[in-house]
């Protein structure tokens, strides 16, 4: 259960719903215990015949309708602040999961599918929503109903009331004996939902490359697979739940035939009266319904145990990149970026660095060269601080950016990424994603500088058009140039460069080009070098192998060096398809 007083303590601040819907919920007992009481009377009042009073009876008749219509009025109000509650608690949850998950680090997201984490999220959160609104809409009057029923039966009957005291902890007893093989069960069914949902969020993310390779039907199959395995467990599941289902209302089924026939015979010995022994048996029933019911409040409770253990264990989960207790903000005057003996791996058997230090001096570019998985965007990610190297320091204008905030090292550097990422939405709000209080002026000024703006003054909504999910209503070149004016409203001094034009045509690379030379003007910029046009150009080329810096220097003069780069340089004038090869396992276009 420490689960559900998890969930309770996460909404503590919802008390006064609690509060009322308590408060409801004890008039809504009394109001329904009342009734049996009063048949009860009217019965007795009946059975003197005409010596009767109608005017009791009649009144006694008025009581049951008020009492009839408060409870309408109570139980709805009750139902109302119930879903209040439920409502409040799914965004506070869901608001907890979300600011968590963005605290976590890059390692994370690496080991998780987003869809996964998505299913995981509306699965627990709705599970646990419903649960709370089912324990306020429906146990606490089931409790106080029930005890109030007992109080009563015990004023007229102390037998029967212990008979009917013995139901709650026989069935209760009965139902946790259940609840390991049934959660065991509902585990199973979860993990397979949540790969399959993983998987329908990743095809429909590219469903280009589905549909290009054809690839329809074993999508469909793989999902219809762990789906098909959720549907095999739920059989086994749900017969095991109610064989034993069967069982525990048996044992009921036994107690009550026991008030019964108690109750009956007591009645025809005169040791009670008809109307006692009718509200007896109406507080019976009244007892028998909520305990009937346990299956479906055992059974909702299972289920939001079975999904907030989901939802606790990503909640559980400690970033590994928190800032220090003393950090402070960066203060970038000059742009100069150090290495010193770097070293990193994203496991323990794999070394991706080992002992890197190079310098960047400020408003310099520089290349980074190496084949594909040496290494080059871990440098650039370590940077970032998205990870943190096992060993050495990393230095921004000499300051440690581990001593200093995530917050104010991310303000300061700028990155563009050989694929870019934009969200759906329009071309406005994805360059004001840099800054979301920039000006209309500030916006265009920027898309102007990163030659966007010409594409979108020809668009018949210009900066209010709707781009799609991930831009795929804009071609590769506008893509890149709304990324770089996204690049230009921040106005980091430092910039990471993911060459922007390898997968361009001549056109769209011409105007990408120059718009990353307006954005690479003033800053300390750190390019991957995707071609040897890029590489010739910066002031200082760094080449990676085996994990270590295998050179540094200026393009004229490592390319009479001997190295990776003249290497590369000789390669581009053979254009065979050894030469091509080889490029492209340092991922350079000629």
């Amino acid at each position: 259960m420490k689960h559900i007083w998890r969930i309770l303590k996460f909404t503590s601040n919802l008390w006064r719903y609690y509060l009322a819907i308590s408060v409801l919920t004890i008039l809504s007992s009394i109001t329904q215990l009342l009734v049996p009481l009063l048949s009860g009377w009217a019965i007795d009042e009946i059975r003197k015949g005409q010596a009767g009073s109608i005017h009791y009876v009649v009144i006694l008749a008025i009581y049951i309708f008020l009492l009839d219509v408060a409870g309408n009025f109570i139980n709805n109000f009750s139902g109302f602040f119930g879903d209040q509650l439920s409502a409040k608690l799914n965004r506070i949850l869901s608001n907890r999961y979300y600011e968590h998950l963005m605290e976590l680090p890059q390692s994370f997201f690496d080991r998780e599918l987003t869809g996964k984490l998505i299913s995981r999220l509306n699965r627990s959160i709705n599970q646990i929503s419903n649960f709370v609104q089912m324990l306020s809409n429906n146990f606490l009057q089931f409790v106080f109903s029930t005890i109030f029923a007992l109080i009563v039966v015990a004023y007229y009957s102390w037998p029967v009331a212990l008979m009917l005291f013995s139901l709650y902890p026989i069935y209760i007893y009965l139902t946790i004996r259940t609840s390991d093989v049934w959660q065991k069960y509902q585990a199973e069914i979860n993990q397979n939902t949540d790969i399959a949902s993983g998987r329908f969020a990743e095809a429909v993310g590219q469903i280009k490359v589905v549909k290009s390779y054809l690839q329809e039907h074993h999508e469909r199959s793989f999902f219809d697979r762990h789906m098909t395995k959720v549907v095999n467990l739920n059989r086994p599941q749900s017969h095991y739940w109610h064989v034993r289902d069967v069982r525990r209302r048996l044992f009921l089924n036994l107690i009550f035939l026991a008030v019964y026939l108690y109750v009956f015979v007591t009645a025809i010995k005169g040791w009670i009266t008809p109307g006692e022994a009718v509200a007896l048996v109406l507080y019976a029933q009244q007892i028998r319904i909520p305990i009937f019911t346990i299956s479906f409040l055992v059974d909702s409770t299972q289920r939001a145990i079975a999904d907030s253990k989901d939802y606790f264990e990503i909640m559980s989960i400690k970033p590994d990149i928190t800032d220090r207790a003393d950090a402070s903000s960066l203060d970038v005057k000059r742009g100069e970026v150090s290495f010193r003996d770097v070293s990193f791996g994203y496991d323990k058997k794999q070394t991706v660095l080992t002992k890197v230090s190079f310098a960047v001096k400020p408003d310099t570019k520089i290349a980074l060269v190496g084949e594909s998985g040496e290494g080059k965007t871990t440098l650039t990610n370590l940077l970032l601080r998205l990870y943190e190297p096992q060993s050495g320091t990393i230095l921004i204008d000499g300051q440690d950016i581990q001593s200093v905030t995530q917050a104010s090292l991310r303000a300061s550097i700028g990155i563009v990424f050989q694929d870019p990422a934009l969200f759906s939405g329009t071309i406005r709000e994805n360059i004001g994603y840099a800054n979301p209080k920039a000006t209309d002026e500030q916006i265009v000024a920027a898309a102007k500088a990163a030659n966007a703006d010409e594409f979108v003054s020809k668009l018949e909504k210009g900066y209010e058009t709707e781009i799609g999910e991930r831009g795929l209503k804009l071609s590769g070149g506008q893509k890149q140039r709304v990324a770089i004016a996204r690049a230009l409203l921040k106005d980091a001094p430092i910039l990471i460069l993911d060459e922007a034009t390898s997968s361009l045509d001549s056109k769209s690379e011409a105007m990408v080009q120059e718009a990353l030379e307006h954005l690479m003007q003033g800053r300390t910029t750190i390019i991957i070098a995707h071609r040897l046009s890029t590489i010739q150009n910066v002031d200082q080329i760094i080449t990676i192998s085996g994990g270590k810096i295998d050179e540094i220097g200026s393009p004229s003069k490592l390319a009479k060096s001997g190295g990776i780069y003249a290497q590369l340089l000789s390669l581009q004038r053979g254009h065979t398809e050894a030469t091509e090869k080889k490029l492209k396992a340092y991922e350079i276009a000629s």
